[in-house]
């Protein structure tokens, strides 16, 4: 293990025996689902699969016994988005991934507890399950570092880790798709609500405490992005939508601070009107997560029409029914 890794595995461990004493549960650790899924092409039917089959991992991922190649020698930590799940997110891009030669690794964090609903406690305890799996995956494979890839939630609690947990030192390159990195109004709703008395504790009550931090302005977001939205050390992509169901406005996706790319998948292909739920399962912004992973092999991918719209119905449907 690397001096860095040892460092932050020791600061872990410190902080948990501070909580401890303080009289305070520690972070509950991230499940690593390991129970292989069959591939999906849409989210609708991944949530729907999900469901019905608890603990289901993403085709390709969490085989601890995968050793990296010299042609891809970071393993790619996938990150789900709000009550989400590896499953529900990834079932469509981790296979395309295992095939390009990627060793593929998922975990579920943030589980309400007393549920199977992941994503839905604060970012900073997402992080710090996430930084416990990193440090597991980098043992297991004997990697250096490792390439993150986030959706929604998924990305900005990546984010937390490489910028206020130290995981920089494990990190290469930092991929976020639908990022909230300065938040979402939600269509003015959420701030509206911020604007009653106990609008942020309304919002937690609908949604969670994850989705509170989410909301444009909000003070989580606020003291992540102080003093620069990046660290050096990491790359930094975003993978955004003109028509994002959730970031609005949507150039809140964008990121400001060397190091940083910012991709709008409308600015590459306009017929392309995917937005914020599937964009995971968009396969011309696949192949931008490809791209960005493996940036001296990449291939235009072809652009074709994707309905506005697209895949909303299946996840309204999959989601309370």
């Amino acid at each position: 293990m690397s001096k860095a890794r040892h460092g932050s595995r020791l600061a872990f461990l410190a902080a948990v025996v501070s909580i401890c004493a303080l009289g305070v549960a520690p972070a509950q650790a991230a499940e690593v689902p390991t129970l292989p899924g069959p591939a999906q092409s849409d989210a609708g039917a991944a949530i729907s699969y999900a469901k019905h089959h608890p603990h289901s991992a993403p085709p390709g991922t969490n085989d601890f016994s995968c050793r990296p190649g010299p042609a891809h020698p970071h393993p790619v930590i996938l990150v789900h988005g709000s009550d989400g799940s590896a499953y529900s997110n990834w079932a469509g891009l981790s296979p395309k991934l295992k095939s390009a030669g990627y060793c593929v690794f998922a975990l579920n964090y943030g589980r309400k507890p007393g549920t199977e609903h992941f994503g839905m406690q604060t970012m900073t305890e997402g992080a710090a399950e996430l930084e416990v799996f990193v440090d597991d995956v980098l043992a297991a494979t004997g990697a250096d570092e490792v390439d993150l890839v986030g959706h929604s939630q998924g990305a900005t609690v990546a984010r937390y880790y490489i910028n206020r947990l130290g995981g920089a030192s494990q990190v290469n390159r930092w991929v976020g798709l639908a990022s909230p990195s300065y938040g979402g109004t939600f269509f003015g709703i959420a701030t509206a609500l911020q604007t009653l008395p106990g609008g942020n504790a309304l919002i937690e009550g609908i949604g969670s405490e994850a989705l509170a931090e989410q909301v444009q302005g909000s003070p989580f977001l606020t003291a992540l992005n102080a003093g620069g939205d990046t660290v050096p050390g990491v790359e930094y992509t975003t993978i955004g939508t003109r028509y994002d169901e959730v970031i609005q406005p949507y150039t809140n996706v964008a990121l400001h601070d060397p190091g940083a790319t910012n991709i709008l998948v409308q600015d590459l292909c306009p017929l392309d009107q995917t937005g914020h739920f599937n964009l995971p399962y968009d396969p011309f912004s696949q192949q931008l997560v490809l791209n960005t992973l493996d940036p001296a092999h990449a291939i235009v991918p072809p652009c074709t029409f994707v309905p506005l719209g697209t895949g909303i119905a299946g996840v309204i449907i999959a989601s309370n029914f």
